[in-house]
């Protein structure tokens, strides 16, 4: 799992740098200032997501599978809410705010940071569900919690990676 997250870390850095670079260097708009607005409630949401599988993974090594299996459910539920709200935050942008990927220089280096930044919650969604659905099959024991604890260090860096975008895109780069 480190050396997938350092893989992963070192592809979000070129992406980051990428907007930094080319922010303000679009010669025509929508710019940030003008169709970015801060998404405070998911980033919440999926900042709280990293103390639940926090307690998830605590509670599976204290053998409380029902209780690991509700935060577990949690950390789901708030990722879910976090790629839902990146979704409307997008629909705004292209079908109200017409920015596209490929509507100027803003659009392409956003949608890229953003969009790589969703699919890897959608890849860690999608592991949370299938965890899940074991759960609730009745699969997921105590020995298990080593598992769970190597996988949520991807969650962590999921969103200690939205923590570094969410600073870059809407903090600096409006």
């Amino acid at each position: 799992m480190f050396s997938l997250i350092a893989a992963e870390s070192a592809m979000f850095t070129i992406f980051v740098v990428a907007y930094i670079f080319y922010n303000g260097k679009s010669l025509s708009g929508p710019l940030p200032k003008d169709v970015l607005e801060t998404p405070i409630f998911i980033t919440i949401c999926l900042l709280s997501s990293s103390l639940t599988i926090h307690f998830a993974v605590r509670a599976l090594r204290a053998a409380k599978v029902g209780a690991f299996g509700l935060w577990w459910f949690l950390t789901l539920a708030l990722g879910a809410i976090f790629l839902a709200g990146t979704a409307r935050e997008w629909h705004h942008m292209i079908f109200e705010k017409g920015l596209t990927i490929s509507t100027n220089l803003f659009g392409t280096t956003y949608y890229s940071l953003v969009g790589l930044h969703a699919f890897h919650v959608t890849v860690g969604l999608i592991a949370i569900a299938v965890a899940m659905i074991f759960t609730l099959l009745g699969e997921v024991k105590p020995e298990h919690s080593e598992r769970a604890e190597v996988f949520s260090l991807y969650w962590h860096f999921v969103d200690v990676v939205w923590v570094i975008v969410f600073t870059v895109v809407y903090i600096i780069g409006r």
